[in-house]
């Protein structure tokens, strides 16, 4: 009803469908009594075609690691339909590897996720800026003066990368900086820390050195259950708060004084972002080594995929666990002696990283930088 005195031509023409039209284009209002909330439809829609992805690729994943072995066969390993020894085989030996190669993948692509997010730019990524070299530092410091030939232990790796974050965000004046100068000064902490590791490295008997040098590439060789489910364990407790710091950095997409008076508490926000980031990508080069590319790659296209109006942190860990273990199935059959994984993502992020740099509207999607 128009108030007393007011014609009713007074109210607009179309003001419910003004009102409608405010709804991100990617999402569609759900309305159950007095509730709504948005559900983000196309999200959904590359959840559900990167889950059926990653499913392939596990099954041919075990079909990559046999020597002899038929498809069909693996295929009921895998599910448990065939005999025991071919299920003993593949759940027992393939299975594990594959499993913490999807687990590393999607920890690396949450982790550059919410780098590049805080940062505002496409570039910065854990593996560019330092964090995976100081983690892989911190393992590597490990095996000095062992006969082995061993890496490490995994949980190294995130207090190395904690040190290298924290060097790289006080050198660069705090988290919330530009992205261009948390891009430059991680570059140059991680040359840095990269020369030091390899003059360890240098100083070791051939063993040692030999060992730990495929891990240094990135590799899921001799993985197995004992790393996967401390792993799976951590991913459990950090990609809940990684949800919400995304629905967060959603915000701060706009200046910190508009986020700021949402009801977003800026500092408390980067602080976590970064903590989570650090964490995840800490724990995945612990167990897997430093795998290039990942974090880098699997955020611009879950971007893609999901739209540009949202933080697509479910969407980075799919497509990275997609492109790890996709890289490790490839790195086992491409050559005739098996290549790292770490080797595979880095040959085919060498144009993906000229393709950010130089593909059509790169300037309006970096951000800040």
């Amino acid at each position: 009803m128009p108030e007393a005195g007011v014609p009713e031509t007074a109210v607009p023409e179309g003001a419910h469908e003004t009102r409608a039209d405010i709804t991100p284009p990617d999402s569609t209002a759900v309305r159950v009594g007095t509730l709504s909330w948005l559900f983000p439809y196309r999200s959904a829609l590359a959840a559900v075609g990167l889950t059926l992805l990653i499913a392939v690729v596990v099954s041919l994943a075990t079909f990559a690691s046999s020597t002899g072995m038929s498809f069909s066969d693996s295929l009921s390993g895998l599910l448990g339909t065939g005999d025991s020894a071919t299920v003993m085989l593949v759940r027992d030996f393939r299975l594990p590897r594959i499993a913490v190669g999807l687990m590393v993948g999607a920890a690396l692509g949450i982790a550059g996720c919410l780098t590049q997010t805080l940062a505002g730019n496409r570039l910065a990524t854990p593996d560019i800026i330092g964090v995976n070299e100081g983690a892989t530092a911190a393992v590597v410091a490990s095996v000095v003066g062992s006969s082995t030939g061993m890496i490490g232990d995994w949980w190294l790796g995130p207090l190395g990368a904690a040190a290298a974050a924290m060097v790289v965000v006080a050198c660069a004046g705090g988290a919330g900086s530009g992205g261009y100068r948390i891009l430059v000064v991680g570059i140059g902490v991680s040359t840095v820390i990269g020369a030091v590791t390899d003059l360890v490295m240098s100083r070791e008997n051939d063993n040692t050195a030999g060992g730990v040098f495929l891990w240094t590439v990135g590799s899921l060789s001799g993985r197995d259950w004992a790393v996967g489910t401390p792993l799976s364990l951590i991913l459990l407790a950090l990609i809940p708060p990684a949800l919400v710091a995304g629905s967060r950095l959603q915000l701060l997409r706009f200046d910190d004084d508009m986020a700021a008076t949402l009801g977003v508490n800026v500092r408390r926000v980067r602080a976590l972002t970064l903590a989570l980031a650090v964490a995840l990508s800490g724990v995945a080069v612990g167990i897997g080594g430093p795998i290039a590319f990942v974090a880098l790659a699997a955020p611009v296209v879950a971007t893609r995929l999901s739209g540009p109006t949202r933080v697509p942190v479910i969407g980075s860990a799919l497509v990275g666990a997609a492109l790890v273990g996709a890289a490790d199935a490839l790195g086992r059959v491409v050559a005739p002696v098996e290549i790292p994984v770490g080797v595979i993502t880095s040959v085919l992020g060498g144009p993906f990283l000229l393709w950010v740099l130089f593909g059509k509207n790169s300037e309006q999607q970096t951000g800040k930088a």
